[in-house]
């Protein structure tokens, strides 16, 4: 049983607010009585229309992409280049939760349910965004401290973060970083902020998934066991 405004909502009558007045308005109905404010219903089993037209729930998708490099986190491109939506197969209309820039690499969720991109993009739930990022230069262990305590970018101080050193020389150093904030290329900034620039990026874990078994460029539907420990931790039902 959902709350009939959320049931208005997702079967894309429109926003919760708007579907409350569609409700104080008598144009609602629930197996052919009117409803009112506040009803729960069960869209799988009983007859919501509005304006006598019975509404159906828009199935919903959860996919996991491993983006490519120059593909862009967009549902269209002007400029005509490939699109993340572009490489997943969905039966419906999906969108990407969040962003990459176009030449980093790794996971991106993609979800035509609003309330949990809602969610997973709010800084309040604190999602886990593993990446690894090879470094031009040699990044010392003060360096690994500020990122790890938070370095001052032109939009504020970052959260701290995990930050694992994998390897160094003087030419290039490798470092894992965990980060649960969602700034505009955050990573970068943060690296060149210390002196440094990224030479190559790749997100291998959003929030417990992770990229393992699936190559680049290629997408999976997320099986159900995930999609509940998602919203579960959403605190969504």
């Amino acid at each position: 049983m959902v709350r009939l405004q959320r049931a208005l909502a997702a079967a894309g009558v429109g926003s919760r607010r708007s579907c409350e007045d569609l409700i104080r308005a008598g144009r609602v109905t629930v197996d052919g009585v009117v409803a009112e404010i506040g009803m729960s219903v069960d869209p799988e089993r009983q007859t919501v229309a509005v304006d006598g037209r019975p509404i159906r729930a828009e199935q919903k998708e959860y996919w996991l992409l491993n983006k490519a490099a120059g593909v862009v986190s967009t549902v269209s491109d002007p400029q005509g280049r490939e699109t993340v939506v572009d490489c997943v197969p969905a039966g419906v209309r999906v969108y990407p939760v969040g962003r990459l820039d176009q030449f980093t690499t790794g996971l991106l969720l993609l979800t035509n349910d609003g309330e949990l991109t809602h969610r997973l993009l709010h800084p309040r739930y604190g999602v886990d965004k593993e990446y690894r990022a090879l470094v031009r230069g040699h990044i010392d262990d003060r360096d690994l401290r500020l990122l790890r305590d938070g370095v001052q970018l032109d939009d504020g101080r970052t959260a701290q973060a995990s930050v694992r050193l994998v390897s160094r020389d003087e030419r290039t150093t490798e470092v894992v970083m965990v980060i649960h904030e969602g700034r505009n290329r955050q990573i970068r900034r943060m690296i060149e902020a210390i002196g440094h620039g990224v030479l190559r990026l790749h997100r291998t874990r959003f929030d417990g998934l992770s990229d393992d078994g699936l190559g680049l460029g290629w997408a999976r539907a997320l099986t159900a066991d995930e999609v509940a420990r998602l919203r579960s931790e959403a605190g969504l039902d």
